[in-house]
């Protein structure tokens, strides 16, 4: 038993804690006589109806699956708390930060984008890095990724750019075609896709990533003052990452990897933790800046933004029981609290609709009433009733309509959030055409060693090699405008793929 890590010795650990065998029973608390054979008319005879023992048992095993999120299907989750270190109170009224020292207890999720949940932890892929506070005004939800940028800037291409990432609808086979052809069609991914296809898209584990809000929010003070803010949450334990060659073991080893090196580390003491610092951008600056402040394919320059520390995140305890506090935990950017709120994000706005509309039809109506979803440290009184799976008090007899004379709940405007001026021609404005290649090529440039550029062309031509000649040519075009070296390796790359396949074919025949 000692070479046994700790998740593989989890059923033995579990049993240590058990006193005894407590009795077996069905659904409804009926002990139960024998769980060992159906009961049946003799030895041989049918199944009969009446045996609810078996009826209870099939009938919750065939609805025991919950759908599977569209995205992030495959995750691993565990709890901890977030401290401040900063006073940062200037920028922010948020209840989170209201003191150097206050803690405040987090959950938190790391998952793979694309892939099922049967998937390959290892997988080329955005990892999802999604944070619960659980505060005195509610629960605060932080969705983000490992990178600080995605792949558009318009929620109207979210979901046929999901479409490529998953199966083509008729081979049920992952489709280069598919997704080069829609990247190479829409540049403003050329950003992503450069961070995808470095050593940063295989993370080795979810202990060694950062994790981004990605998004521009606003930060609201006490004085009604605000200021637009990014989230960088910075790994504390240092950054790995895996070759191609690395990445492609570990799936035929352990396809759960990141899982497993997450739950040990945590078991044995060795807790994960990440310092929370932020950049912030005035509203005058937002109006003055070169780029759109709230472009999601760019970031933020820290030489004119420096990063400002604000708190630690430290993650030490296990989840339970997975289904209960990581299947069925649900984060939405729309869960926010007084001191942090929207930006005109484009693909923030569309976030603030979908994630909670994905959670009503894949947990219910009521899925923030499931523990782990419950803003436990702040009292709930609104006029929601009823639906299915509603497990509270249902508010008891508090009226359901407002506005009431029999001392319902009421809104107070002190929570009002900060009011701003737009205007502007109501039209659908196509932003393809912005710059796309500028950041690529700065990260090209000045990011990458010389070895972590040899092995970004060899991940892109390797994946690029299986799509049609015509959709490569446009990839060479888009990143030759980042950088003419990049684009003219990449051909190259490219070009001996080709001659192996021509000598190949040769000597087949």
């Amino acid at each position: 038993m000692a070479d046994r890590d700790s998740a593989t010795n989890q059923m033995e650990n579990n049993k240590k804690l058990l006193d005894k065998m407590e009795r077996l029973t069905t659904s409804t608390g009926m002990p139960i006589d024998n769980k060992q054979a159906t009961m049946t008319a003799g030895p041989r005879g049918p199944v009969l109806m009446q045996d609810f023992v078996f009826s209870d048992e099939m009938a919750h095993f065939g609805r025991e699956r919950i759908p599977e999120r569209v995205v992030h299907a495959k995750g691993a989750g565990a709890f901890g708390y977030f401290e401040v270190t900063h006073d940062v109170t200037k920028y922010t009224k948020a209840c989170v930060f209201e003191s150097i020292g206050k803690k405040t207890p987090v959950a938190v999720r790391f998952s793979t984008v694309g892939g099922e949940s049967g998937s390959a932890d290892t997988a080329r892929d955005p990892r999802g890095f999604a944070i619960k506070f659980y505060s005195e005004d509610g629960n605060w939800d932080l969705v983000g990724n490992n990178t600080p940028i995605f792949f558009m800037r318009d929620p109207i291409f979210f979901p046929s750019f999901i479409h490529t990432q998953k199966r083509n609808p008729v081979t049920h086979l992952k489709d280069p075609d598919m997704f080069w052809d829609f990247i190479t069609l829409r540049p403003e991914s050329t950003h992503q896709v450069s961070f995808l296809f470095s050593e940063r898209g295989t993370p080795d584990g979810y202990r060694h990533m950062n994790g981004y809000g990605s998004h521009t929010f606003k930060l609201v003070n006490k004085e009604g003052e605000g200021v637009y803010c990014k989230f960088h949450f910075k790994c504390d334990q240092g950054i790995r990452n895996l070759t191609a060659s690395q990445a492609d073991s570990i799936a035929s080893s352990d396809p759960d990897h990141s899982i497993r090196d997450l739950y040990n580390a945590i078991a044995t003491n060795n807790f994960p933790s990440w310092s929370l610092k932020i950049q912030v951008m005035t509203f005058e600056q937002a109006e003055k800046h070169r780029d759109n402040p709230f472009d999601l394919t760019k970031v933020w320059s820290q030489k004119e933004f420096p990063l400002i520390p604000v708190g630690k995140m430290v993650l030490n305890l296990n989840p339970r029981n997975y289904f209960a506090e990581v299947e069925q935990i649900a984060f939405a950017p729309a869960h926010m609290i007084p001191g942090i709120e929207p930006s005109p994000d484009k693909m923030l706005q569309g976030r603030l609709f979908s994630y909670p509309d994905t959670h009503r039809h894949r947990l219910g109506t009521n899925y923030l009433q499931i523990p782990v979803n419950c803003p436990y440290k702040a009292k709930t009184r609104n006029y929601q009733r009823d639906g299915p799976q509603c497990v509270t008090d249902n508010q008891t007899g508090a009226p359901n309509y407002y506005p009431n004379s029999f001392n319902g709940p009421t809104d107070d405007m002190k929570y009002a959030q900060q009011t701003f001026s737009t205007s502007g021609d109501v039209a659908r404005y196509n932003t393809k055409d912005d710059d796309n290649f500028t950041q690529p090529g700065n990260f090209w440039r000045n990011v990458l060693s010389p070895s972590e550029q040899n092995a970004l062309v060899s991940n892109m031509a390797g994946h690029l090699k299986g799509a049609q000649d015509f959709i490569q040519k446009r990839a060479v075009e888009n990143w030759s405008q980042c950088d003419k070296e990049w684009g003219r390796r990449l051909q190259a790359a490219l070009d001996e793929y080709k001659a192996a396949a021509g000598k190949a074919a040769t000597a087949k025949m």
